[in-house]
């Protein structure tokens, strides 16, 4: 089934690009806090004053909303009342900016849906279901929805499609959640490239996730360790690689995931022989990656933030997200900055990792229109 794409939604006044930073222009520090995507509390300007300081002083890259608080079991709101609410709130933290933010959220669809509809937002439904009705313009329809919503409230970044397997029927976090197009790889990428293609008409970059496949674990990155050494194949790249050839890939995201196959040490995100070894140089992928959540306990509970920060940014990670909602940290980003800063001066990374991936997410920005070419 053939259909045109309707044209771009043009780029708001407010976000017209600003000025071109260049490399040399930017410090150490504000190089490494073009690296940190963060979630904060708060609803209001005038409850978020800690994510304006990360903003203001600390040079965040990006934050990451949510609608419901999850630390300690609790389950209040977190950054999503209403519309009106969201589109402000993003506005004054662009207006803080010197470098525009990416503004990221996981709206997939269905399970995984922060602007839900009991908030104003319009109804989703997930990729299974998608998957399930395998109609290429039904998939982009959908999309389209979601991404139009998300580019109409200051967003412009979505962490979906997700491109894992169907692979497993006891995994709790792809299957449970019902997130995956198919079981079949050919038809992960299609459908993963219809929902891509949406969102670019609408002006908003996407992420695939989780690499190298988290569609055939038994366990939950969230909650813990994660082996799949028994149970991954190769078949979990092939959507990353379609996409990748069909230069579909704004951004990629790595899962926590363990495959003693692939690095008999490390999980995949801390790995240099997964990040840089496969995604860089075998599949040929250029652009940014950024890591799930280092606050999970896959990572969280086996490294800490002072081990798994430098070895993440050496594997080849260029963004660290923090959703900062599993457990809160008030003081995250100023925190990863220094552990991140020490680790350069000291040698532990090399100043050229740091330069890489400042340049790569500089060149994201661009192509979101919010940076002006040099």
């Amino acid at each position: 089934m053939s259909f045109s794409l309707p044209p771009p939604t043009p780029p708001s006044p407010a976000l017209a690009p600003t000025p071109a930073p260049t490399l040399a222009s930017l410090t150490l520090r504000e190089k490494i806090g073009q690296l940190l995507n963060v979630g904060f509390r708060g609803c209001h300007p005038s409850a978020c004053a800690l994510a304006i300081r990360d903003i203001r002083e600390h040079g965040i890259g990006g934050v990451i909303l949510f609608d419901q608080e999850m630390v300690d079991g609790s389950a209040g709101r977190r950054n999503i009342e209403s519309p009106a609410q969201v589109r402000e709130l993003l506005a004054h933290f662009q207006s803080h900016a010197r470098i525009p933010l990416l503004t990221s959220i996981d709206q997939e669809g269905g399970c995984v849906n922060r602007l839900k509809a009991a908030y104003g937002f319009p109804e989703s439904i997930s990729h299974e279901e998608l998957g399930r009705i395998d109609d290429s313009a039904t998939t982009f329809r959908h999309a389209s929805t979601i991404a139009s919503t998300l580019s109409a409230h200051g967003f412009n970044l979505n962490l979906a499609p997700v491109v894992d397997l169907d692979a497993h029927p006891d995994n709790p976090i792809i299957k449970g959640k019902r997130r995956s197009f198919s079981a079949d790889p050919e038809a992960v990428a299609r459908h993963a490239a219809d929902y891509i293609r949406a969102h670019r008409a609408q002006g908003v970059l996407t992420c695939l996730k989780h690499f190298p496949g988290h569609g055939s674990a038994t366990g939950d990155t969230h909650l813990g360790l994660v082996n799949v050494s028994a149970t991954w194949t190769d078949r979990e790249l092939i959507p990353f690689q379609r996409l990748i050839t069909a230069g579909l890939c704004d951004v990629i995201m790595s899962a926590h995931v363990f495959n003693a196959h692939l690095d008999p040490e490390r999980p995949a995100t801390l790995s240099r022989a997964v990040i840089t070894g496969i995604l860089r140089e075998k599949l040929g992928y250029t652009g940014v990656i950024t890591s799930d959540d280092m606050e999970m306990k896959a990572i969280s509970s086996h490294y800490g933030l002072e081990n798994s920060l430098p070895l993440a940014i050496n594997a080849g990670i260029d963004v660290l997200c923090f959703g900062n909602n599993l457990s809160y940290h008030p003081d995250i980003a100023p925190l990863a900055l220094a552990i991140l800063e020490n680790a350069v001066t000291s040698g532990r990374i090399p100043l050229a990792r740091i330069d890489e991936s400042c340049q790569r997410v500089l060149a994201l920005k661009r192509k979101a229109g919010l940076i002006a070419s040099p």
